[in-house]
């Protein structure tokens, strides 16, 4: 099955049911078959060739997943742009990749004019807007209207090896890299997250992170697997989302640990969890104190606590059974993967022994776009491979710290490029966040290395709280000092007025948290 597919395939009732829902506009899944088919048919019209690459760069509206799934349908690969992007970090990605058509508003486009000239592989210009079209020197612009009579073309030929889609990584180390993936992969992850889901066409899915996170763009393809409605989303204020939940009478519920936090400080409308079936986790640690917070507001609602990484798409989950006996972990392989603990030799390590994380399976996608030198950091032969066999079955190597227990269950130490080196020691910043989110006094935390002459690095907590307490520093050392061995004890508290810095994902940016600290302290070392 290829990635559009997973709209075309409903017959039936299924095709007469709601596919999504975007504020007071919906549309079926037959309704939308035919809008990707016109939309294919513009693109095909515009000379898009095989494999070429449609940008699209919009807030989360149908228009929007039209123009994706219209692309692959063509036979092209969709690039969904984060709306949240300044220009140049949007033609970054247009010239990074060879985008052939940009689909945008006219706003957007606006503000985009003055980077295109750069944007050198970049033919067509495609306005979703009842206005008249802007004309761009160079460029040919259409109106996205013209798609209702564009001539019927036929498609490309492509298999579910090709790639359908590249989405670009937040940076957090250098500029953003595009993850490449194929039909079969992103048809592979929706099959085996539905499937422990346990999604079926009753469910209302809300689409609140972006679509071009690879979380986020799973909630459209796990709803689409099963005929599913996705309750498309731009909120502006966590107070909507548990709105919103209430209103669409929500099912399944999406986020990462930032926003659940703030989530979990709200109060939620009494028996939404009459229709709020499950709530899922990824892109990080869910601090326990906050799990126990959301799953006493909601009591029924059932917690998955999942790991994932773009490079792989999901990885592990936790089922809702196990959160009581293990809330920590991250659980096991997700179904048609498996996941393997390994030291840098990549010999398996013992029960409780830390190493690399790497994953093998469908869900493995095909690299970084144009990067070959990062490719070969990234992805690598999977371990424990038979000596015969004469090509190597790839695997991801995350990067990412974990151990595993007597009974095959994960936990997660720490990313590798987010470790903090002092004394010696290596220190998981998750483990010490989890003590601060313990005590209920902040609302935000996050513990960053900063370098340091005698140390190394120094451990950092930069804390946001919504209270006036001038002493909650103070207690916060004294809770570390008693809980957390000497090394790991933060060498300052850095208190902040505002909610702490987000990536364009919705995580922590702790590049940007760090590199403000840097300044911090090369002005004032003491």
């Amino acid at each position: 099955m290829l990635v559009h597919e997973l709209i075309l395939h409903h017959t039936g009732a299924v095709s007469r049911q709601i596919a999504l829902r975007d504020g007071g506009q919906e549309i079926t899944f037959a309704a939308l078959a035919n809008e990707i088919a016109y939309a294919a048919n513009l693109f095909l019209g515009l000379g898009m060739d095989r494999r070429d690459r449609v940008a699209v760069y919009m807030d989360k509206r149908i228009d929007t997943v039209v123009a994706m799934f219209g692309a692959a349908k063509a036979g092209g690969v969709f690039v969904p742009v984060n709306p949240l992007l300044k220009p140049e970090q949007v033609a970054h990605i247009l010239k990074d990749c060879n985008v052939r058509i940009l689909v945008t508003t006219p706003e957007r486009l606006a503000l985009l004019q003055p980077v295109l000239a750069g944007c050198h592989d970049l033919r067509c210009v495609v306005t979703v807007s009842a206005q008249a079209t802007l004309q761009i020197a160079g460029l040919s612009c259409v109106n996205w209207a013209e798609r209702a009579t564009a001539p019927q073309r036929a498609a490309h030929r492509v298999i579910d090896g090709d790639m359908a889609a590249i989405l670009y990584t937040s940076g957090s180390t250098g500029k953003p890299k595009g993850v490449v993936l194929s039909h079969r992969n992103l048809v592979a992850g929706a099959e085996s997250v539905s499937q422990y889901l346990e999604n079926s066409p009753e469910d209302r899915i809300l689409s609140v992170l972006p679509l071009s996170f690879d979380y986020g763009l799973s909630q459209l393809t796990t709803a689409f697997r099963v005929g599913a409605c996705a309750v498309l989303m731009n909120y502006l204020f966590p107070r909507d989302v548990i709105r919103a939940v209430e209103r669409e009478k929500i099912t399944g519920l999406a986020a990462v640990p930032p926003l659940w936090v703030q989530l979990a400080q709200l109060d939620w409308p009494a028996g939404i969890d009459e229709h709020l079936r499950y709530i899922t986790n990824s892109g990080g640690a869910m601090p326990t104190s906050t799990l126990a917070a959301l799953r006493a507001k909601s009591p029924r609602t059932r917690p998955y606590l999942m790991y994932g990484l773009t490079e792989a798409f999901r990885s592990t989950y936790l089922p809702p059974d196990e959160v009581d006996r293990r809330p920590d972990s991250m659980g096991k392989a997700i179904p048609n993967a498996e996941i393997m603990v390994v030291r840098e030799d990549g010999t398996p390590c013992a029960p409780g022994e830390p190493g690399e994380l790497v994953h093998r399976g469908v869900h493995v996608a095909l690299g970084y776009w144009n990067d070959p030198e990062k490719t070969a950091e990234r992805y690598k032969p999977a371990p424990g491979q038979p000596a015969g066999l004469p090509i190597a079955e790839m695997a991801v190597w995350s990067g990412d710290t974990v151990k595993m227990d007597d009974e095959g269950f994960l936990y997660f130490i720490g990313r590798r490029d987010e470790m903090i080196k002092t004394s010696g020691y290596r220190v998981s910043p998750t483990e010490v966040e989890e003590v601060i989110y313990a005590t209920e006094l902040v609302t935000e935390v996050a513990a960053v290395g900063v370098a340091h002459p005698v140390l190394g690095q120094a451990v950092v907590l930069v804390i946001y709280s919504l209270g006036k307490d001038g002493s909650v520093s103070e207690k916060l050392m004294a809770e570390c000092q008693r809980q957390l061995p000497a090394f790991m004890v933060p060498a300052r508290i850095v208190s902040r007025d505002e909610a702490l810095p987000r990536n364009p994902n919705g995580k922590i940016d702790r590049k940007k948290l760090a590199g403000e600290l840097a300044e911090m302290f090369e002005e004032n070392p003491s």
